[in-house]
């Protein structure tokens, strides 16, 4: 397991169309993948655990992977925040 904070640079922060497309990116990856938002966690595969966050433009959360191709869905979706979710 790895995890590794990022900050949300959407300018929308992570609405359904950008929880969309983190899920499209996260469901690519066979690990177990979670968002967690300072106490509460949810499985990143899943939009109405990521919409529960309430994740804003600017928010700091984790991600966390568990799995055979951890470090590569980590490194990619950390990359993917990075850009503000736009590639």
């Amino acid at each position: 397991m790895v995890a590794r904070e990022v900050t949300i640079l959407s300018k929308t922060g992570l609405e359904s169309k950008m929880a969309a497309r983190l899920i499209q990116k996260a469901s690519g990856y066979e690990s177990n993948i979670w968002i967690q938002k300072q106490e509460r966690k949810a499985n990143a595969k899943s939009l109405l655990g990521l919409l529960s966050l309430g994740i804003s433009p600017g928010d700091k959360i984790t991600i966390i992977t568990d799995g055979r191709d951890e470090e590569t869905a980590l490194n990619d979706l950390e990359a993917f925040a990075n850009t503000g979710m736009t590639d």
